[in-house]
């Protein structure tokens, strides 16, 4: 296992690689940054400010839906203590994509699960639950329908509204036709993963009970409790935080305000707030909530409420107000006994413009925590970087620029002219100097032979680079078709490959391997040897 300085990688958000470096202009973005030593305080703080009435109906959603799952005895278990005031949970959030969609939501669970056992070890006398927060309520069809393996697209090919947790999987079975016909039932791992997704979506009738399934089945046995936050018990616990939001629209003064804070530093928001940063579900359909004079709207369609109405509407029937991207954060937070939220670039991205918000509704701002990016590679394509005289830190960067720096390694000259370009510029300001004291006419011919130079030597620069392309044209091929395996669409691995490419040549022991290699408090892009 190799690390890798982010700050080289460049593949995370500024604001987030400043959160990571401990940047000190975003300093009052965050409550506290994540180290070890700092889950002191931060339980302090979540213990003082927790109400722990909302332990006992937590555990009752729990239970009920662990009633009529399989080997549920870790879940069970973990239940009964976080019944207890000593229990506190460490969070990650993901849509319901397809399979597990991109390789990255492995490593959030793993980091999420990780973390749990370091906290374990370092305060003892306190429990720490791993929990995976599903977003089920979320309507955006197109982002989880899909995934890529073995260089297949798996692609749920059906028209759709409403929230996505709400949707029928029979229409699966062509998926499943197709994943069977790619994996074929030869070798064991795949077996496994053909009986996976059948027991996950075939067997299911809803996403949500199959994702709920699918990730029990993965991650269960190392802890991992879920929780469908589509639930009435859960909304009735938030019901006056979500008349406070439609009525006073804090969300949208304090994230405002923050987020000019952030333009004025130099960082582009992630997130802009609505005035009123819910949706109202009915009918299969999940629309936003706006107000329209005194007003409140449900928009595109003819759903409308008075005031007094809307608040009735929220005590009688809290399941049908769903939370957005800004403002399910709180929600989460609430109703949690939570420490801290572990999450990819963008997520903490707008994590960072929260903290106002949190403090204003005196809720414990959670420790936020960039999950590990992981680059997988086998040992063949490690010896084929050797051979090539390759550091595997050079594969980050774009193929143009790493074949010309490979060129540039094996030849005897250089081949980069920007020296000397810089050279003839020096040399005309010199000229220009001397024009303007003898005779100002001569400037604009001074110009056109500046243009004319640097363009020459532009020219030569590009006919020297194809000469060495062509004479190392074999060595370069075969960087394409490394950078290609290994970046696939001129991506990271970890955002285009689902995980079922790995897991059917390394069965379970791909979680077991990724488990023993993450390392949650080490800031680093990790690559692992397969």
């Amino acid at each position: 296992m190799k690390n890798i300085d982010p700050n080289f990688t460049k593949h995370l958000p500024k604001i987030t690689l400043d959160y990571l470096n401990n940047g000190a202009s975003i300093k009052f973005f965050f409550n506290r940054y994540n180290s070890i030593e700092n889950y002191f305080d931060q339980i302090e703080e979540k213990k003082n400010n927790y109400d722990n009435s909302y332990r006992k109906p937590l555990c009752d959603v729990l239970k009920s839906s662990y009633n009529n799952v399989k080997e549920n005895s870790f879940q069970i278990n973990a239940i009964k203590r976080l019944a207890n005031e000593n229990t506190f949970t460490i969070t990650t959030g993901h849509q319901l994509n397809l399979f597990t969609g991109p390789l990255y939501f492995f490593y959030k669970i793993i980091d999420t699960i990780n973390i749990c056992k370091k906290l374990t070890s370092k305060y003892p006398q306190h429990n720490f639950i791993p929990v995976y927060w599903m977003a089920s309520e979320d309507h955006d069809f197109k982002e989880i329908k899909f995934f890529n393996s073995n260089n297949t697209l798996f692609d749920w090919n059906i028209s759709t509204k409403g929230t996505v947790g709400d949707l029928e999987t029979q229409s699966l079975t062509k998926v499943f036709d197709k994943l069977v016909n790619c994996f074929g039932t030869e070798n064991i791992n795949s077996k496994n993963l053909i009986d996976l997704f059948n027991k996950s979506y075939i067997k299911n009738k809803k996403l949500s009970d199959a994702t709920f399934n699918l990730v029990h089945n993965l991650f269960g046995k190392h802890g991992l409790l879920i929780i469908n936050p589509d639930n009435s018990k859960l909304k009735q616990i938030f019901s006056k935080e979500i008349i406070d939001e439609i009525i006073n629209e804090n969300c949208f003064k304090n994230v405002s305000h923050t987020n000019k804070n952030l333009k004025k530093i130099g960082f582009n928001p992630q997130v802009n707030p609505r005035h009123i940063n819910l949706f109202y579900l009915k009918k299969n359909k999940r629309s936003r909530i706006f107000k329209e004079n005194s007003i409140y709207k449900v928009f595109e369609t003819n759903i409308s409420f008075t005031k007094s109405q809307i608040i009735d509407e929220v005590n009688n029937y809290p399941e049908r107000f769903s939370p957005n991207v800004l403002f399910r954060p709180f929600f989460q937070e609430k109703i949690l006994p939570n420490l801290g939220y572990v999450g990819g670039g963008s997520e903490i991205a707008y994590w960072l413009q929260l903290r106002s918000f949190f403090d204003k509704k005196n809720i414990t701002f959670p420790m936020l925590i960039v999950r590990n990016s992981v680059l997988l590679m086998s040992k063949k394509n490690i010896k084929k970087c050797e051979k090539l005289d390759l550091n595997i830190p050079d594969l980050f960067k774009k193929t143009d620029n790493l074949i010309k720096s490979h060129i540039s390694k094996k030849t005897d000259y250089s081949i980069d002219f920007t020296k000397l370009k810089k050279v003839i510029s020096s040399n005309f300001i010199k000229l220009y100097k001397a024009a303007n004291k003898t005779d100002k006419s001569f400037i604009g011919a001074l110009k056109a032979q500046e243009v004319k130079q640097l363009k020459g030597l532009t020219h030569l620069e590009k006919r020297f680079m194809k000469a060495q392309k062509i004479k190392h044209k074999d060595e370069i091929e075969r960087i394409k078709a490394l950078k290609h395996v290994l970046f696939p669409n001129n991506s990271l691995q970890e955002r285009e490959i689902n995980f079922s490419e790995f897991y059917k040549d390394y069965g379970e022991d791909f979680i077991n391997i990724l488990k023993s290699n993450l390392k949650p408090f080490v800031n680093k892009f990790i690559i692992i040897s397969l």
